[in-house]
Parts: structure tokens; C-alpha cells; sequence
């Protein structure tokens, strides 16, 4: 039995679009292209993007300060070769960023001494935070975005204790996202204490243009008749008094990568094996089928002609015969478990062809590079080293350690490895909340994590799809 490894491929770096109609105005870089072309929704964005706030008594003038900076221009003091200069709001996103109306500006009276001395201060913290928010909600149509300014004196509030499964982040999002509310969260110790302005700048400037409902850019290369869906599960506390203990997430993304909607329901039929949670094939049939639903809403009744599912558990023969069952109407369904925990490593060696034997660089493995490991399996470094990023030589996100691929397996479909590996790449630069480069993993699973940590702390989810701008 041969233990050699089968040659790899290497794939190019997925290309950004930032125009709808202009096929000219791509690049590899996401903040590059920002700064070139402008955002892909320009011209469809209210201009100004009003911002709400609450903050503890007396420091509202620290947000309009923080708003202030964002209108600045900054630097990079920090990752150099990958962050452009902040430009300042405008230009970076052609629309205004400006205070709502007075009445969208709410300050929290005393409530320092109650929070020291409370033994639950995460109760008392996020109660007086519902409360702002929703004296806020009277005022909805006032403003577009709303900033939440947290003091590090707050930081025992912040989480619960060591049995509580308390996350004030979550907690928040989970409420105002049933409101339809977009929050940005504004910690002293983070947005407002951190050295690299221009880096902040960057982040909260992206994420506050996104939960503004902006496109800051889409995928410029992808089958227009693929559909790409992204499966989490969430375990509530075994004392929850909640109907069940799993939620099922699941989101579709359109091919540009831009689609933002999900679903999320209360699963009944269940298996809990090794802690992770499998459907049924009623149940996997249930989500593909709304899944589905949700694709063809946006695509004037048009079902894709092939599905692309992610998710980070095998899939089980149940769950396989759901999936199949929903999707019968496509002509290709690829079902693709997603492994990030792998003991794999990689090299990268150079030698000319002549030379039997090369040497290590001092560059990690490319960013792209497949190899396949079995015939159902193979490798894909979504970090490593990536060309055409930095202004000279190439680029490692990050900069220190030898970078993991991710394991990619395949439980239903056919074919070469190359159309699912590439969209999975190109997936790991869709995330808006986000300034870097990529993402170790497709935001099909970025986010699907993020939705089931937050929406399992929602009181009712109903049937209505949701945007993921409310949770980011």
C-alpha cells in the first residue's frame, strides 16, 4: 500500500465585486476595493445612516466622539501590509454617518453602586439595557443603527456565573434582533481603548454599514444557479424551560454569496450522539424544504440547479434521505461535512524538477492549495499564504504558526473536488462583520455559529426568515 499523497492543486484567490453592473471594478483585496470602486450597494443606501445610542449617565459624549473618529482619516500603525489608510466614513462608504434625532439618545442613571453590590450583576445589567432599548423602540423609524457604549467598570455584568448560561452580547442581540433593531456594541476596553484607530475604524465602520442593510461587496466569480446552505445546531441548558432543547439553523446564500436571510426552528425529532445533535429525515426535510422556500422567494420562484450544503457534523443516512427528498427538483446536491480540527500540517517546498529533493521555504503552504486524501476526502488551506494581497511579496494572515487546512468531506454528490473547494474558499471572504481577509471557515458555517448561539436565548422564533444583519 503506497502511503504517497496525490498531487495538489493550488486555487487562485477568489475575486470581489464591487459594482452590480461594472465587471471591471473587482479585486482580490476587500478594503483595496472599498477604497477604489466603493461599496457594491452605492447609490441604494439612505444617505445619512442615523445611529441611536445608550450609554451610562453623562458619557453619551464618548459615542459622539467614537462617531467623530469615524468620520476621521487614520493610519495603520498595525498590519501594515494588509490595511489601506482609513479614509474616514463618507469615503469609504459614499453615505453620511450622523447622530439620529435627540429623543434617539438614551443615558442609564445610577446604576454603578447597583451592579458592585448586586450578586447577579448580569441580571440587573441587562435589565436596565431591555429596559433603554425598548423606550428606543417607540422611536424605530428615527434611526438605522443603534450604538450600546459598555464602561469596563461594567465587565461583572457582562456574563453569567459558572452554572448560569449568561452571555450579555448574546443576550442583547437575541432581543433586538426580534425587534428588528440593528446594534453595535461599543466596549471601552475594545472599540474605544484599542492603539490601531485606523484598525477599528475598519471593523466598525464594515459592520455598521452592513446592519445598515449595505452590500459592502459580493463574490464576482460563481454559477449563477448554485445555491449554498449552511446547517447549525444549538444546545439550550439541560434546566431551559424552552419547548425543546436543540435549535435548527439554516441560511442560503444566493451565488454572489450575498444572500443574508436564515431560518431557525425548535426540532423535535432529534438523536444526541457524542453531544452533537442529528435530525431525522422528517426533520432534515423540514429545514431543506424551507430552505428552499427562502432560495425561491428571492429568485422569482427559480429553484438552483445544484445545492452545495455545509455543515460541520457527518451526515446521517437520515439525514442524507431528507436532504434528498427536499431537493429532488435539483439536478445536483452535494452534501459536505466541513472538519476544522485536523492534525494535518502542511510544507512548502521548493526544488527545481531536476532535484530529487527541495527544501522548506520560509513561506507557509498557499492559501488555496487541495489535495485530495481519500475518495471521499481531501485538504484545503483557506489560510496560508496568499499573493496579490500585500503591496510587495505575498501575504500570511496573521503572521506566526504553520497553518491547518480544513478537512472537507463528501457524503452525497460527485465529481472533482475543485467547484466545491473553490466555492468554500471564495465563502471564507464573505463575512461583512469582519476586516480581514478571510476566515478560517465559509460564512456558511462563520455564520450558522453565530446565529445558534444567539437565536437558542430568543423567546419565540416564529416561521418568517430572518436578516442576518440583526445578529452581526
Amino acid at each position: 500500500m503506497s502511503s504517497q499523497l496525490s498531487s495538489h492543486i493550488r486555487l487562485l484567490e477568489p475575486e470581489l465585486s464591487f459594482h452590480p453592473d461594472r465587471n471591471s471594478d473587482r479585486e482580490l483585496h476587500p478594503l483595496r476595493g472599498l477604497c477604489r470602486y466603493g461599496p457594491y450597494s452605492a447609490g441604494l443606501m439612505p444617505d445619512p445612516i442615523r445611529v441611536a445610542t445608550i450609554a451610562p449617565s453623562g458619557e453619551g459624549p464618548k459615542l459622539y466622539e467614537f462617531m467623530k473618529e469615524l468620520n476621521s482619516t487614520f493610519s495603520p500603525i498595525e498590519r501594515k501590509s494588509y490595511l489601506p489608510d482609513w479614509p474616514g466614513f463618507k469615503s469609504a462608504f459614499g453615505v453620511r454617518m450622523v447622530g439620529a434625532s435627540r429623543d434617539c439618545h438614551v443615558e442609564l442613571n445610577d446604576i454603578d453602586e447597583n451592579i458592585a453590590r448586586s450578586p447577579t450583576p448580569h441580571v440587573l445589567l441587562a435589565e436596565h439595557l431591555v429596559r433603554a432599548i425598548q423606550q428606543l423602540e417607540a422611536r424605530r423609524l428615527e434611526f438605522d443603527v443603534l450604538f450600546v457604549y459598555l464602561p469596563q467598570r461594567w465587565a461583572p455584568g457582562y456574563f453569567g456565573g459558572p452554572d448560569d448560561d449568561f452571555d450579555l452580547h448574546d443576550h442583547l442581540k437575541a432581543m433586538t434582533a426580534a425587534r428588528r433593531i440593528p446594534v453595535q456594541l461599543v466596549r471601552e476596553d475594545k472599540a474605544l481603548s484599542y492603539g490601531c484607530r485606523a484598525s477599528v475604524m475598519w471593523r466598525i465602520g464594515l459592520a455598521i454599514y452592513a446592519k445598515a442593510g449595505g452590500i459592502p461587496w459580493k463574490l464576482a466569480d460563481m454559477d449563477s444557479e448554485v445555491a449554498y446552505v449552511g446547517i447549525s445546531y444549538a444546545v439550550r441548558p439541560v434546566d431551559s424551560d424552552r419547548p425543546r432543547f436543540v435549535t435548527c439553523c439554516s441560511q442560503v446564500f444566493d451565488a454572489d454569496g450575498s444572500g443574508l436571510e436564515f431560518i431557525a426552528y425548535d426540532a423535535n425529532e432529534v438523536q444526541v450522539q457524542r453531544d452533537n445533535p442529528f435530525l431525522s429525515q422528517t426533520e432534515m426535510f423540514r429545514v431543506m424544504t424551507r430552505s428552499m422556500d427562502l432560495y425561491r422567494r428571492r429568485h422569482s420562484g427559480r429553484s438552483p440547479r445544484r445545492v452545495m450544503v455545509h455543515k460541520t457534523t457527518e451526515f446521517k443516512e437520515a439525514e442524507i434521505d431528507g436532504c434528498m427528498e427536499a431537493l429532488h427538483l435539483c439536478e445536483a446536491v452535494d452534501l459536505i461535512q466541513v472538519v476544522q480540527d485536523v492534525s494535518w500540517r502542511g510544507v512548502r517546498i521548493d526544488g527545481r524538477p531536476s532535484e530529487t529533493k527541495g527544501k522548506a521555504t520560509a513561506y507557509p503552504v498557499s492559501r488555496g492549495t487541495l489535495i485530495d486524501i481519500g475518495p471521499r476526502e481531501a485538504l484545503l488551506w483557506t489560510h496560508g499564504d496568499a499573493e496579490g494581497i500585500a503591496n510587495r511579496g505575498s501575504f500570511f494572515q496573521g503572521g506566526r504558526s504553520t497553518p491547518r487546512p480544513i478537512r472537507i468531506v463528501r457524503h452525497a454528490g460527485h465529481g472533482t473536488w475543485d467547484d466545491t473547494a473553490r466555492a468554500i474558499l471564495a465563502l471564507t471572504k464573505m463575512d461583512w462583520n469582519n476586516d480581514s481577509l478571510y476566515d478560517p471557515l465559509p460564512v456558511t458555517l462563520g455564520y450558522a455559529k453565530v446565529l445558534a448561539r444567539v437565536v437558542k436565548r430568543m423567546d419565540g422564533l416564529g416561521s418568517a426568515p430572518y436578516q442576518f444583519r440583526f445578529f452581526m
